[in-house]
């Protein structure tokens, strides 16, 4: 059986950033809502996977606003500090979510593992999980990767986040540097949209 379009949807995401990105994404039939429609707070993130953090987000919108929810939950991985910081990358920014502090972060612990790091490829990746939640209590989640490496110095004001420090592979540009339009194209949010993009 054929999955029911979805007509509309509440985007359950507090960050900008994701709210644009996300938008541009969706077929423009929907009619999509964010969660200041609503007055939303984001909930506490206390899963231990991206997956468990991006369904507790989109049950948590579902249930508060009555609509079918789309959360993300992503992040950064960098392989030399054992993966971190995964899924406390927006945490790493401290309350306000300042992620120069949290580019910072990333940089002084890189410098206390190796010291000269900026001479090396030092290996990252980014990765989404997506979740549609139903009012009914269904959902769907997928996963989305993008392989890449760190930049030894802080480039491009285009998109958020860790955009500034991560290279994608084959690229020499920082997602900081690469336009919106690209960058949708081919990242880890647009990775696991691919997979789930059917319900809509």
């Amino acid at each position: 059986m054929k999955p029911k379009k979805i007509s509309q949807l509440l985007i359950g995401t507090n960050n900008k950033g994701k709210l644009r990105e996300i938008k541009a994404l969706l077929p423009k039939k929907i009619r999509i809502f964010s969660t200041s429609d609503f007055n939303l707070k984001s909930p506490k993130e206390n899963g231990n996977t991206f997956k468990e953090n991006s369904l507790i987000k989109a049950k948590f919108f579902s249930k508060k606003s009555n609509k079918i929810c789309m959360s993300d939950d992503s992040g950064l991985e960098i392989k030399l500090l054992n993966n971190q910081p995964g899924i406390y990358s927006a945490r790493w920014g401290g309350k306000k979510n300042n992620f120069n502090l949290a580019i910072e972060k990333v940089f002084k612990k890189l410098n206390k593992k190796v010291p000269n790091w900026k001479n090396k490829k030092i290996k990252a990746k980014f990765i989404c999980a997506l979740t549609i939640y139903w009012p009914s209590g269904k959902y769907k989640t997928t996963i989305g990767k993008i392989e890449g490496r760190i930049s030894n110095i802080k480039v491009g004001k285009k998109g958020f986040g860790y955009d500034p420090i991560f290279i994608p592979i084959g690229s020499k540009k920082t997602f900081g540097q690469i336009t919106p339009k690209k960058k949708y194209r081919i990242d880890h949010r647009y990775k696991a949209f691919q997979k789930i993009k059917k319900f809509l």
